[in-house]
């Protein structure tokens, strides 16, 4: 009796359900926990009318094990014909409807898979793979689900738009997430401004006015889409300092590169090995280095140069005032352009082409670092899930770990033990 009391517990089961038999099968070593439900009426599981039983049907769920024995519960689930709504299954207060787990099960596997891949987890809860990934799948859906219900659809008010790769062959998917708390909002196909547009459509024209900036790079389908859906684009649109860094740093490789042909011609081959030497920031340059920098500098002129404008360029970051940023950039501008060397000059160009995004960011202190961090810790899920085969699975793996969704099953309730059995 006390076997029962406590699975009774454990479930969470009350009236008219009740635990009616423990039965161990040590060959198999599973332990099998038969549930039955008393009376002849069930509420409807559509309006809750009582209605009379109409017929039973066995189904089986696999729970939390018991010493290490898998646990099986059975239970002779009524249905029951209600007069507005038809025969209907009644639902049971153990599991979510359309799964062989019970809650409590699916919300352990839930905590592994947070910590392990799908593979791992499957071999500890002797699982198939798609069990296990169906498990993640639904899981998902509850929690987006319930994020919609709970914000009331509502935009980011600092949103960061992102690509990352889903595959080789520049294959990728958009990625926006929510500046402030860090989480992944949307998961898209591809980077072109379709990818952005169709999450922004749903929205009112008030809503997509609420937001207050939006970090992206220098990606022009992005732009499309963020000046053709929030009003006052141009005002928040925000460009952050690591995409023009990282402009500039690859600039300066080309000017490297072609310098080094042209000495490499002359017999010297000073230039070769010093890709990452030209990458430096000079803030933090050790003397060491710095000496090293100098050194090279009398011999790769082009390749200082272009060093340099990069360095300056990267200087006005340290303005808060539009005013002296503009004034900062526009001189620096003037500086690149005429440096007769066309790679720096190209990003010149796109500088003063982006230069409001530039200054939105600069002034406002913006930065797309939450979306950088999340597409590293993406490619971490990718790597640890040895690639995946289709979209649909990869876009659940990112909601799963970084879209902070409440993932609970619906089911699911606190246990309380009675006081006999503590």
């Amino acid at each position: 009796m006390e076997d029962t009391t406590l699975y009774e517990a454990v479930l969470g089961l009350e009236s008219p359900w009740q635990v009616i038999g423990v039965s161990l099968n040590a060959a198999d070593e599973t332990v099998e926990v038969s549930v039955s439900t008393t009376g002849r009426r069930q509420p409807c599981p559509v309006c809750g009318v009582s209605s009379p039983q109409y017929d039973t049907r066995t189904r089986r769920w696999r729970h939390l094990d018991t010493c290490q024995y898998q646990t099986i519960l059975c239970a002779e689930v009524p249905r029951v014909k209600c007069l507005k709504h038809g025969v209907k299954q009644v639902q049971v207060p153990w599991a979510d409807r359309n799964t062989k787990f019970t809650a409590m099960f699916e919300s352990r596997v839930i905590r592994w898979l947070q910590e392990a891949s799908i593979s791992a987890v499957a071999d500890l809860f002797a699982l198939s793979w798609n069990a296990v990934d169906g498990i993640q799948k639904r899981a998902v859906l509850r929690g987006i689900k319930r994020r919609g219900l709970e914000t009331g659809r509502t935009l980011p008010e600092r949103m960061g738009i992102d690509e990352t790769s889903f595959q080789k062959r520049h294959e990728y998917v958009t990625v926006v997430c929510d500046q402030d708390s860090g989480y992944v909002v949307r998961v898209a196909d591809g980077r072109k401004a379709e990818a952005v547009e169709d999450y922004l459509k749903p929205f009112e024209e008030s809503q997509r006015a609420s937001v207050k900036t939006v970090a992206i790079d220098m990606w022009q389908g992005y732009i499309t889409a963020i000046e053709r859906w929030i009003p006052d684009a141009e005002e928040k649109i925000c460009f952050d300092k690591v995409h023009m860094a990282q402009h500039l740093g690859n600039a300066v490789d080309k000017v490297r590169r072609e310098e080094h042909r042209a000495l490499k011609s002359e017999g010297i081959t000073t230039l070769k090995g010093t890709r990452h030497t030209w990458l430096w920031n000079s803030t933090k340059l050790s003397n060491a280095r710095l000496a090293e920098l100098m050194v090279l500098a009398k011999v790769a002129i082009k390749t200082a140069r272009a060093w340099a404008i990069k360095e300056t360029g990267m200087d006005a970051w340290r303005y808060r005032s539009r005013h002296w940023a503009r004034a900062a950039l526009r001189k620096w501008y003037s500086w690149a352009i005429r440096s007769r060397l066309e790679p720096i000059k190209k990003v010149a160009r796109m500088v003063k082409s982006h230069l409001k995004g530039i200054l939105n960011a600069i002034c406002e202190g913006i930065t797309n670092a939450r979306s950088e961090g999340i597409n590293s810790r993406i490619q971490w899920i990718k790597y640890t899930a040895r690639g995946f085969r289709n979209r649909e699975r990869f876009r659940n793996a990112i909601y799963f770990h970084l879209g902070g969704l409440d993932m609970t099953p619906e089911t699911l309730k606190p246990i309380t033990f009675p006081h006999k059995l503590m």
